[in-house]
């Protein structure tokens, strides 16, 4: 059943047209691609979530990068920000591969689901709030879906935004917090853990605003929330 509903959340996902000007965008960056790729047949659609369905750790990002997830169809896949993030999955023993080049690469993730604010390129990077607001509601269905989900690490100032923002909407009470990376806040036994990261985008990390071993810090203590939390069982 669990199988049907992800199968009938993503058939709807990649159909979304609810945002003319995200339609626009990465409609007319898969037709003119980039030359490095012209050989590609871009996806050029909606990009669902990727990873583990009975995942303890979710990853939420902002929204697919125009050449990279828009390109290949799956989360963080086929640019920098993937090479940096699925490097430190690997390393921390969530990946079965430290790279994420195609969709049909063989890439795996073990307790780990990944995810975005945003389901379709942006133009430079910036969903307005009414589109992040569009694609609130696939996050939400799919966090449902996550039942065994007890750590949600976002990544980047706005998907942490989006985040309890999605939560408050729905009513929830949680306490006052604040984006800062590294930062962990308890929700409550009903939720998720929440841990603050920034961003794995070329812009924070070939600047040094992002190291590896800062990356890899978080991925460690968001890994160890997930486990020792009420019914996190390893599996």
């Amino acid at each position: 059943m669990q199988r049907l509903n992800w199968d009938a959340l993503n058939t709807t996902l990649r159909a979304c047209d609810h945002c003319p000007r995200l339609v626009a965008h990465r409609e007319r960056v898969a037709h003119a691609k980039r030359r490095a790729y012209r050989d590609w047949d871009y996806w050029g659609k909606p990009v669902p979530g990727f990873g583990d369905p009975q995942a303890r750790l979710v990853l939420i990002g902002l929204a697919p990068g125009a050449h990279g997830s828009n390109r290949t169809g799956r989360m963080f896949t086929g640019d920098a920000s993937g090479n940096f993030l699925y490097a430190a999955l690997h390393r921390a023993g969530l990946a079965n591969q430290p790279t994420a080049q195609h969709a049909d690469d063989g890439l795996q993730l073990r307790d780990v689901f990944i995810t975005a604010i945003c389901r379709c390129a942006p133009p430079d990077n910036q969903p307005t709030r009414a589109e992040q607001a569009n694609c609130l509601p696939y996050l939400a269905r799919e966090l449902e879906l996550l039942t065994r989900a007890r750590v949600v690490v976002a990544l980047g100032r706005i998907a942490f935004d989006g985040y309890v923002r999605l939560l408050r909407e729905q009513g929830r009470v949680i306490p006052r917090v604040r984006f800062t990376h590294g930062a962990v806040y308890p929700l409550g036994d009903a939720l998720p853990t929440l841990i603050g990261a920034y961003h794995p985008s070329q812009q924070n990390t070939q600047t040094g605003r992002l190291t590896v071993a800062m990356f890899d810090a978080v991925i460690g203590v968001a890994r160890a929330h997930a486990e020792r939390a009420p019914g996190a069982e390893r599996r």
